[in-house]
């Protein structure tokens, strides 16, 4: 029990940091569109080019994404699918989104395993996502030589920055309420570039973010549906309601 609380108090400390309006950069908003499966699909593309080699989704099967997201099964084994069984053949269409790093190679590799991201977007949150994957900056004291402003001293490469290209941070010294000075992150300045414009970037890493949400949540849509269906059939059912009573009660005075 008292490592269960210690381990969800470690999970709480960034979002706890974001909410009380840390050092945090950047800090943009964004909004999820469900009725862009486009963007969707573009992000599963993403995805699977450079996040599922580490990370897992491992409450996913590609051909339940394929169907979601209006991609034939023959699509996914040519474009999507570029994990391996044990015995070195492609993952069938049916498989879960697992990857072939086990654990203890993570932990070696990057001080602890990469996390599923099945989830991820409910428990960090589609702003968290955005920022984050947008805050990578060249860091010389960090062991793969990058530092994030969402997620300081992270201990996850820049995956993407071929299409991003590299940045470094521009610092600004400021005094808290306390008196005390601390440097701040105020903007990013392009060393190298990417195959992306800075705008292209946004909208890569804004469709990935897309991506996971629905990941984290196939039947969103069909909730509100859902949702959206019982409480017109209620409103209906007031009015019959209504008249029925009238009707009822029209002889009593």
């Amino acid at each position: 029990m008292k490592k269960s609380m210690i381990l969800f108090a470690g999970l709480l400390l960034p979002v706890m940091g974001w909410a009380a309006g840390g050092a945090i950069y950047p800090d943009d908003d964004i909004s999820i569109d469900w009725s862009d499966k486009a963007a969707m699909q573009r992000g599963a593309q993403l995805f699977t080019n450079y996040c599922l080699s580490c990370h897992s989704a491992q409450y996913s099967r590609y051909n339940r994404v394929g169907k979601d997201l209006g991609i034939s099964d023959d699509l996914m084994k040519e474009n999507l699918i570029f994990t391996t069984n044990e015995l070195g053949e492609q993952s069938k269409v049916g498989s879960l989104m697992t990857v072939t790093m086990n654990q203890e190679y993570g932990e070696k590799s990057f001080g602890t395993a990469p996390p599923d991201l099945s989830l991820v977007a409910r428990s960090r949150g589609t702003h968290w996502l955005y920022n984050y994957l947008r805050g990578f900056y060249l860091d010389d004291a960090r062991p793969f030589g990058v530092n994030n402003g969402v997620f300081p001293n992270v201990g996850m490469p820049h995956v993407l920055a071929e299409l991003e290209g590299l940045k470094k941070a521009v610092k600004e010294e400021v005094e808290d309420s306390h008196g005390n000075k601390h440097e701040v992150i105020t903007g990013f300045e392009q060393v190298s570039e990417g195959s992306m414009t800075p705008e292209q970037y946004d909208q890569a890493v804004k469709d990935l973010v897309a991506f996971l949400d629905y990941l984290a949540e196939p039947y969103k849509q069909t909730r509100k549906n859902v949702g959206t269906g019982v409480l017109i059939f209620l409103l209906v059912l007031l009015i019959l309601a209504y008249l029925l009573k009238k009707e009822y009660w029209k002889d009593v005075h």
